[in-house]
């Protein structure tokens, strides 16, 4: 995993609503913030630069020309407030408690033209607000109304109360972004519930389907874009239901039709057998064209009969009559005993005193079944070997052969599977390996195919010691 990721859609869906109530706030917060600090902040210039006109007026009438500093002394004293110090100057003479190097350049030249100024300056880490004003003399003349007295006045107020009741709305600002944050989680986690609540009946209804319950379906509640889907997945689910229970039913009619045909079959085949047989061993008296005639005939009359005795033993295991008559084997034994009886000439490694409890019919035609296919479809020598374990048995059937194609593995086991299609025939009926596996899984047990590194194929039977 190279980064985390949100997984769930309940889990995106929060993080998203969480992320935009976090912005929203943010935002409505910081935008409130600072219009209202702005708001406070002019307020308080306006009404300090107000306040301090009127108190200008009570320093009239100005003291004569040159002006001394005890004149401006007695200026400032009259100025200084609880919450403000002053600086009067005039010639190069000044007085006052306001500390002059707080006067910037900027500030002086605006007051020096005649206008009242003020601006905010940093005093020992505490924001404070610089006024200046010059005291104007009236002349009576209305082109020239008044002239510059050449005394400039400077106050210097605390803006502590102001910076206070900033901080008290940045602080009420960032508990209204906390309470909306948390009323958006909660609206988001109700918003992800109803919207979560149908995707995940449909994720079980679809599970359910896929399990193979044909009958799942959803409750269609309202008319959005969910009940449509829902909607959907009942109609789809329906349109399966169907088709799988014709499927099923046409399955079922050709498995009857296969079992029926595969049982009037016998009789006549078991007939037609004996009379073949009894034709075969008159066979070397007949000229050689009857005679090859009465042993093809023969030969196909066994296959036949192989063939139909093949296809009644699927029909059982696909009605699930299929049952095992276990008894208590030698296993070593009873694989030497089928290897005799079909006539099979294939090297051994069985060691003796290996038993298990099988059904000995059955373990007769899987043993038979995979040796056949060995010889018939792979190469010389074949190999049959026996390990026994713990728990159960294990038999592999080994040939020399090329070995089974990567794609021909999957459906090794199938019904009639032919791996090279170009061949339309073939010795055996198509259903030996078939009916070797659905024998080992009656049992519990396993059959599986693959191939050897040194080449060739390997049939491997696993078997529990005892079926229960």
């Amino acid at each position: 995993m190279t980064g985390w990721r949100l997984r769930g859609l309940r889990t995106r869906l929060l993080v998203a609503f969480a992320l935009l109530s976090v912005f929203t706030a943010l935002a409505v917060a910081g935008i409130g913030y600072v219009q209202a600090r702005n708001g406070i902040l002019q307020r308080t210039q306006d009404n300090a630069a107000t306040e301090m006109t009127t108190q200008l007026k009570q320093l009239y009438p100005l003291p004569r020309q040159p002006v001394d500093t005890s004149a401006l002394q007695s200026a400032a004293e009259r100025l200084n407030g609880r919450k403000t110090s002053a600086l009067v100057t005039s010639g190069g003479h000044s007085a006052g408690d306001m500390p002059a190097s707080v006067i910037t350049p900027e500030l002086r030249a605006v007051v020096q033209s005649g206008r009242v100024a003020w601006q905010r300056v940093d005093v020992g880490g505490v924001t404070q607000l610089v006024l200046g004003a010059q005291l104007l003399i009236a002349t009576g003349d209305r082109r020239n109304p008044t002239i510059p007295s050449g005394i400039e006045v400077y106050e210097l107020r605390d803006l502590n109360p102001e910076i206070d009741a900033v901080n008290r709305l940045a602080r009420d600002a960032w508990l209204a972004g906390g309470a909306a944050l948390v009323v958006a989680l909660i609206l988001a986690v109700l918003a992800a519930g109803s919207v979560l609540r149908p995707v995940g009946e449909l994720q079980r209804a679809a599970r359910r389907l896929g399990a193979g319950d044909l009958d799942a379906r959803i409750a269609v509640r309202g008319s959005d874009e969910l009940a449509s889907v829902a909607q959907t997945f009942n109609s789809t689910a329906d349109s399966l239901q169907r088709h799988v229970g014709e499927l099923r039913r046409m399955e079922a009619d050709a498995r009857r039709f296969v079992a029926d045909v595969s049982h009037e079959l016998r009789t006549p085949l078991a007939a037609m057998t004996a009379v073949t047989d009894m034709l075969d061993a008159e066979a070397k008296r007949l000229p050689d064209a009857a005679g090859e005639a009465v042993r093809l005939v023969s030969q196909e009359t066994h296959n036949l009969a192989r063939l139909v005795n093949d296809l009644i033993e699927v029909t059982r295991f696909d009605s699930g009559t299929a049952s095992l008559e276990v008894d208590d084997v030698d296993v070593a034994e009873a694989v030497r005993a089928t290897l005799r009886a079909r006539g099979f000439a294939v090297e051994t490694d069985l060691p003796e005193g290996i038993r298990a409890r099988v059904d000995p019919r059955r373990l007769d035609v899987i043993v038979a079944n995979l040796v056949g296919n060995a010889l018939r479809h792979g190469a010389e020598p074949v190999t049959v070997r026996l390990r026994g374990g713990q728990a159960g048995i294990t038999l592999a059937v080994e040939d020399s052969g090329p070995g089974l194609d990567e794609k021909v593995l999957p459906h090794v086991f199938s019904r009639f599977y032919k791996a090279d299609t170009a061949r339309s025939r073939s010795e055996g009926s198509g259903l030996g390996l078939a009916i070797a596996w659905e024998n080992a899984r009656l049992h519990r047990g396993e059959l599986v195919a693959g191939n050897r590194p040194e080449g060739g194929a390997v049939f491997t039977l696993w078997l529990p010691r005892e079926v229960r």
